[in-house]
């Protein structure tokens, strides 16, 4: 018996690929500005600086298909897409050295933006999370484990919609790679399993409207087909 005084909330979790298990989600991390093409599309200087981050909601994470909701309060909602990194292993203060034997698998994903939102929380010096921590903000593909896939850091990551290109570029061009990433992260906050990593996204964003077919992959990892609903 649950000493709980409400019903408690299901575990969000992803589905893991050849598998009914699925991979429960503890926490979203999203790195920023990660590739130099689109930090320069952002307005940002790409030289190596730190990296920052934001994050989202663990039930932000929604299956990378069928249909995602357009979201409310916006009428600019950009595409990100995204290699996501799966903790299946937690550490404070990780060497990069170390890092990569915390991942469990990888995934694609999408960063969901109320861009509009995003630009006026900029302009006036208050937080991103309206933009970026909504519901089913962060889409996601299923996992595959590393014993499938390696531990990729080079291979095209691509984005369309309604057949046409619109993000391209290549995992090696991040700016920070995910052991890197993984690394300095855990400076900051004791990462556990069951954590994702967004790991940045190439230029190329822009505005979805409802009805947009949205495919998108990161070549050897997997892909996902969704399309965007009505509010």
């Amino acid at each position: 018996m649950s000493d709980f005084v409400i019903t408690a909330p299901a575990v969000p979790s992803v589905a893991v690929a050849g598998s009914n298990a699925r991979f429960p989600v503890r926490r979203v991390f999203c790195v920023g500005r990660n590739y130099a093409s689109h930090a320069r599309e952002m307005g940002s200087d790409p030289n190596r600086e730190p990296p920052f981050f934001f994050t989202k909601p663990a039930d932000a994470v929604v299956p990378a298909s069928a249909t995602v909701p357009y979201p409310t309060e916006t009428t600019d909602l950009h595409h990100e897409v995204e290699l996501v990194v799966a903790l299946g292993v937690g550490g404070a203060n990780v060497s990069p050295d170390e890092a990569l034997k915390m991942v469990w698998g990888y995934g694609v994903g999408l960063d969901l933006t109320r861009r509009d939102l995003q630009s006026a929380a900029k302009d006036t010096g208050r937080p991103w999370d309206m933009a970026k921590g909504f519901d089913a903000s962060a889409p996601c593909s299923e996992l595959h484990p590393v014993g499938q896939v390696g531990y990729p850091a080079k291979g095209r990551i691509w984005l369309e919609v309604n057949g046409e290109l619109r993000q391209q570029g290549d995992l090696g061009e991040m700016i920070w790679p995910v052991a890197d990433v993984i690394s300095y992260l855990s400076r900051f906050v004791k990462l556990a399993p069951g954590d994702l990593i967004y790991s940045g996204t190439p230029s190329g964003v822009a505005a979805l409207v409802p009805g947009d077919r949205v495919r998108g992959g990161v070549d050897g990892v997997g892909s996902f087909e969704l399309e965007i609903g009505e509010q």
